[in-house]
C-alpha cells in the first residue's frame, strides 16, 4: 500500500510552509476546523469515518530520505530542508468519535498546532476522511434498505485504484457484514466472502460438472453463480441437483446467486423451486449494479433475496463521487479568524469550539445541534448559521458534547477502537436519530446552529474587516 510519508500533500501547503518558515513564523499557534457543507446523496445525515486510520498516519507523518532529495530539487532552500528532515507531528486533534452521525457546517475534527505542522497535515486529513466518510454514508443508506439481509462489498474491482482498500474499511463502518476485498479483510479484520465467477462454469464442458467440482472443494460454503446460460432452465435446476448430491454426502449447499437479469422475478421463481425441490436453506444472493434504490425497490417487490452484493455505486460514492469536507483556519496566535465571501455559505465560523447535541429527556436527539465556544456551557438559545432570523430555544434540552481529545502533541490518547466496535457505534447512534432524518426522498433539514457567543463574534469579525 501507498507509504504515507509527509509528501502526501498540496504543492501549496510546502509554498505556504516555506513562506512561514522565512519569515520566522513556524511556531505560531493555529487552529483548523474540518467540516463539509452538504450532505451527499441528497440525504438527510453522514456517517464519519477515517479517524483511526487518520491518527495512525499522523504519528509517523515525516519526510523520508527521497522527500526531502525530491524537494530539495523542486528548488526549496537547505535550510528549510533542513527543517523538514526533524518534522513532525506534534499538534493536539480533537474529534467526534469515529461512527458518530454528522450534519453541515459543524465542525467534525479540529487541529490545533504550530501553524507549518497544522498546515502539511491538511491534504491527508482530507483526503482519508472525506472519502471514508462518504462510503460509509452510501453503505449506510443500502443498510437501511436491506434491513437485516446480508451485504458483501463486491467493489474493488470498480474501485478508482488503492481506494478500494479504504473503501471495504468505510463499507464495514457503515453496515456491510463482509467484503470480497482480501487485503482490507487481513488488515481490518473483515470478513471476506466470496462465490465464484461465470470463467468458472464456462472453463467446463458443462454447466453441471462445474457445480459439482466446485461443491466437492467447498463442502460448507458453497454459492452457484446459476446465470452462466439460462437461470430458469438449467442454473438453477443444477444448482438443485447439486444440492441434492451434497445432502447426501451430509453437506448443505449455502447459497445460490443471481447476476443478471430480472432479479426480483428470478429470485420468486428460483426461490419456488429450491422450496419444492425442499431445499429451503439455501439463501438467495444478487448482484449487478446495486445500490440502495434498487435494493429498496426489489424488497418492496418482494424479492425473497437473502444477501445483496455491491459493487460500483458503493465504492465510487455514486451519484455524488466526493464529499465536500474542508479544512478552515479559526484562530491563530490565540485570536479567532474567519473567511469572508458573497457566498454567504462559505463564511466560516470564528474561534476554538466544541460542538454539542440536543437529547430529550428520553435520550431521543430532538434534530438540534450547537455549535459554541470551546469555553461555553450555559446554551438557551441557537441560531442559524447563516440567517439571524431563525433559531431554535435549547435551554430545556440534554446536551452532550462531541468533541473529544484524540491526540495530543502527536501521540495518540484514544485507544485503537475494531472495525466492528465503531461499525456498531455507528448503527446504535443511528438508532437515536428520527425516521424523518432517514428517509430517501426529502428528508428533514437536521438543524445546526450556532450559540450566541459564536454569532457576536463572527459579525464583529466581518464588520471590522468591512472598516479595513
Amino acid at each position: 500500500m501507498i507509504n504515507y510519508t509527509a509528501s502526501y500533500t498540496d504543492h501549496y501547503e510546502l509554498t505556504m510552509a516555506y513562506a512561514y518558515f522565512e519569515k520566522g513564523r513556524h511556531n505560531e499557534r493555529a487552529v483548523f476546523d474540518y467540516f463539509f457543507r452538504k450532505l451527499p446523496f441528497n440525504g438527510g445525515y453522514a456517517v464519519f469515518a477515517g479517524l483511526d486510520n487518520l491518527l495512525n498516519i499522523l504519528e509517523d507523518f515525516q519526510f523520508d530520505s527521497k522527500d526531502l532529495s525530491f524537494l530539495s530539487q523542486a528548488g526549496f532552500s537547505k535550510h528549510f530542508i533542513s527543517y523538514l528532515k526533524d518534522f513532525r507531528f506534534t499538534g493536539n486533534i480533537y474529534s467526534c468519535r469515529e461512527g458518530e452521525i454528522v450534519f453541515p457546517t459543524s465542525p467534525i475534527l479540529q487541529v490545533e498546532g504550530n501553524i507549518i505542522e497544522t498546515q502539511i497535515v491538511e491534504t491527508i486529513l482530507l483526503n482519508v476522511l472525506n472519502f471514508q466518510t462518504l462510503i460509509a454514508t452510501k453503505a449506510s443508506r443500502m443498510r437501511q434498505a436491506a434491513g437485516n439481509r446480508q451485504l458483501i462489498d463486491f467493489g474493488l474491482r470498480r474501485a478508482q485504484g488503492v481506494g478500494g482498500y479504504h473503501a471495504s474499511r468505510a463499507a464495514y463502518i457503515g453496515g456491510f457484514n463482509s467484503t470480497s476485498n482480501v487485503r482490507a479483510g487481513r488488515d481490518f479484520g473483515i470478513p471476506i466472502s466470496g462465490t465464484m465467477a461465470h470463467s468458472f462454469v464456462q472453463s467446463y464442458d458443462d454447466e453441471l460438472t462445474a457445480f459439482r467440482d466446485f461443491a466437492i472443494t467447498h463442502p460448507n460454503d458453497s454459492v452457484l453463480l446459476v446465470d452462466t446460460y439460462s437461470t430458469l432452465e438449467s442454473g438453477v435446476p443444477n444448482a438443485i441437483r447439486v444440492g441434492k448430491e451434497m445432502e447426501a454426502r451430509g453437506h448443505k449447499l449455502k447459497g445460490i446467486r443471481l447476476d443478471s437479469g430480472d432479479l426480483a422475478y428470478l429470485a420468486k421463481k428460483s426461490r419456488k423451486m429450491l422450496d419444492d425441490a425442499g431445499l429451503t436453506d439455501v439463501k438467495i444472493a444478487a448482484s449487478n449494479q446495486l445500490d440502495e434504490v434498487i435494493i429498496k425497490s426489489l424488497l418492496h417487490q418482494g424479492a425473497p433475496i437473502d444477501v445483496f452484493g455491491v459493487g460500483t455505486s458503493l465504492v465510487t460514492g455514486q451519484p455524488d463521487a466526493a464529499l465536500d469536507g474542508v479544512y478552515k483556519l479559526t484562530s491563530f496566535k490565540g485570536k479567532p479568524r474567519i473567511k469572508i465571501s458573497e457566498n454567504i455559505g462559505k463564511i466560516t465560523l470564528p474561534g476554538k469550539k466544541q460542538v454539542y447535541r440536543f437529547s430529550n429527556s428520553t435520550e431521543q436527539w430532538i434534530g438540534a445541534d450547537a455549535i459554541a465556544l470551546d469555553d461555553e456551557v450555559d446554551i438557551k438559545m441557537i441560531y442559524h448559521p447563516f440567517n439571524p432570523h431563525k433559531k431554535t430555544a435549547v435551554k430545556d434540552c440534554v446536551k452532550t458534547p462531541l468533541l473529544q481529545k484524540v491526540m495530543e502533541d502527536g501521540k495518540r490518547t484514544a485507544k485503537s477502537l475494531t472495525l466492528g466496535e465503531i461499525s456498531l457505534y455507528s448503527s446504535e447512534r443511528l438508532k437515536l436519530l428520527p425516521a424523518e432524518y432517514k428517509r430517501f426522498n426529502n428528508p428533514h433539514i437536521y438543524r445546526v446552529g450556532i450559540s450566541e457567543e459564536i454569532k457576536k463574534q463572527k459579525d464583529a469579525l466581518i464588520v471590522s474587516h468591512e472598516n479595513q
